[in-house]
């Protein structure tokens, strides 16, 4: 009562103005928040080349106060349905923070719209201070460009959109430059089959969208095609090795996936995975091995806008005796570059024959390629059985740490062959040290069926540091093929003495995405798991980072509600750490 009567003894207009003061409150509130309890909708868009909106619209959960900054790890993913689905596909931020509260949890889920069913992929290998975050969409064509300076909120800074790319589709992989820039490798061919006109002026002959050749796309900033760069030389590649569906003029082996650059080397590399729509469709895979690329493509990037194709190497078979197209050459899903300035190697994996290959210098005319690894040496570790090995395993995700003392592989365990109970995917850690010592004089060649199983016998052969088993629910879990990760990140920053986060060269932990395409018949149980890494423990699950729902180990993205909005399950690919600007030195 005495509060009622405090009330009654205020002049009539400071009443009104009160009351106008918690109406307006209440009203920012409701339009500034989500219909599900404490999440706050912000967006940002911009205009696409076809004159309509493109829009990145985040789903904030409150975070609690820290005395801490956090570290962010961002995951691209879209519905589970796939192309038959109508529900979004989103950028999920989770707390990547350990010892945080919110470990683990997903605390923001940027809606990209208006798309959906889009196969959201790959993001860039590495995220530096002051980069824009490039995500692809397979299936759409379309690269979304994103500003993550204010994490966990995300912004869209541009799009680009397959009008954007005519004489290239399905874009994969991200390289950024220091310039802010980015190299894209789109697997596809143009879209719309037939003669295609790059940036420079030359002319190829492509079979349609998803066919080949691909190309190399320079993006800006703010998503505007810079520069549409041929894969394929002017006469064409081995018509011994490369075939087309239909035939082209010139054969083509140029569907580029992987791709890394030297800036201090003026050097691009691409490697070539499949013509990738001969593989949307499990029922009607063509096995021709043509159709499967063995080859790797350096360019000369002097000029940022104007590559010049240097080199395509045809990578050679190892000891195994393989009926085709199993071969270890098959299929080079991943290349990597060496980054230290007295370093001029490379690395490059195959997914259908489950090798590791190194030249030593991407630099000259005609590199000398080499496998070095074979994934049945790894698989060996958790199965001496010797029921799983290379062939077919699924080698994906391939990167060196920073400081060209150990190499990083994500192997999906997906041979058709073998029942879901029987494959196993892994992560496992090579020790490239003695390889980097030995410069241009390597010696290692795996070319002995025993180096098959038992690792490189020349001495500056990788060592195997450790075997993390990642065995996914299948099966009769979740039913679906493909039981181990398909993609990575590593954590680049720690925290420094300052309470601000810095750029490391020594890795210490990794994280893993489980689920590949599942339109080709390989999918995952859609789990993002946070990896520790130490030269001398190994590899070690991180078992404090949980599913909030769940409660388990790893991020499960099967689940009904996200703060966007009861969607159900999504599919999670493209992984990668960022830190906001304020908190990175």
């Amino acid at each position: 009562m005495s509060a009622l009567n405090s009330i009654r003894r205020l002049p009539t207009r400071a009443i009104i103005a009160a009351l106008l003061l918690v109406l307006v409150a209440a009203l920012l509130t409701h339009v500034g928040r989500d219909a599900r309890a404490d999440v706050l909708t912000r967006s940002s868009s911009v205009i696409g080349s076809d004159g309509e909106e493109y829009r990145a619209t985040n789903h904030l959960v409150p975070l609690p106060e820290s005395k801490h900054p956090r570290e962010y790890l961002l995951t691209w993913a879209g519905d589970a349905e796939n192309a038959t689905g109508t529900d979004p596909d989103f950028l999920a931020v989770i707390d990547a923070t350990a010892g945080s509260p919110t470990y683990g949890d997903v605390v923001n889920t940027a809606v990209l719209s208006p798309q959906v069913g889009s196969e959201p992929h790959h993001m860039q290998y590495l995220w530096h201070k002051g980069d824009k975050v490039f995500a692809g969409a397979m299936f759409s064509d379309t690269v979304f460009v994103l500003d993550v300076t204010a994490l966990p909120e995300v912004r869209i800074s541009g799009v680009n959109l397959g009008q954007d790319t005519p004489c290239g589709s399905v874009p994969d992989a991200f390289w950024t430059l220091r310039d802010g820039t980015a190299y894209a490798s789109y697997m596809g061919g143009p879209d719309v089959a037939g003669p295609c006109t790059y940036t420079n002026g030359e002319v190829r002959y492509g079979n349609g969208f998803g066919g080949s050749p691909g190309e190399v796309v320079r993006i800006g900033e703010n998503g505007e095609t810079l520069a549409e760069i041929p894969a394929l030389p002017k006469g064409g590649d081995d018509p011994a090795a490369c075939g087309n569906v239909p035939p082209l003029p010139q054969p083509a082996c140029a569907n580029p996936h992987g791709i890394q650059a030297r800036e201090d080397l003026n050097r691009l590399i691409v490697s070539d995975f499949a013509e990738v729509r001969n593989y949307l469709d499990p029922d009607t895979v063509q096995l021709d091995p043509k159709l499967l690329r063995p080859t790797v493509r350096i360019f000369d990037i002097t000029d940022r806008n104007d590559p010049a194709l240097t080199s395509v190497s045809y990578l050679p078979d190892g000891p195994r005796v393989d009926e085709p197209p199993f071969e270890e050459s098959r299929m080079v899903m991943e290349t990597t570059v060496t980054n230290l300035p007295w370093n001029r190697g490379a690395f490059a994996s195959t997914m259908g024959g489950g090798a590791t290959y190194y030249t030593p210098d991407i630099t000259v005319a005609e590199p000398e390629w080499r496998q070095v690894f074979d994934n049945s040496t790894a698989y060996r570790q958790i199965d001496p059985t010797g029921t799983l090995t290379g062939q077919l395993s699924g080698g994906s995700w391939l990167q060196t740490s920073p400081d060209d003392r150990y190499l990083f592989h994500a192997v999906m365990g997906s041979d058709p062959r073998l029942t879901p109970e029987q494959n196993s995917g892994m992560v496992f850690v090579l020790d490239i040290r003695k390889l980097m010592a030995a410069g241009d004089r390597t010696q290692c060649r795996i070319d002995e069926i025993e180096e098959v199983t038992d690792g490189g016998a020349e001495w500056d052969c990788p060592a195997l540091v450790d075997v993390q088993q990642i065995k996914g629910g299948v099966g009769g879990e979740k039913g679906r093929v493909g039981v181990g990760p398909h993609w990575g990140a590593m954590d680049n920053f720690r925290l420094g003495l300052d309470g601000r986060y810095v750029e490391t060269s020594q890795v210490r932990r990794i994280a893993t995405s489980n689920y590949f395409v599942a339109q080709t018949g390989i999918d995952g149980d859609h789990k993002v798991c946070m990896t520790d890494f130490s030269p001398w423990r190994g590899l070690d699950l991180d078992e404090d980072f949980r599913d909030e729902v769940e409660g388990t180990p790893c991020v499960d993205f099967d689940r009904e509600r996200w703060p966007h909005g009861d969607f159900g399950s999504a599919q999670p690919h493209g992984v990668l750490f960022a830190v906001p600007e304020k908190d990175l030195r």
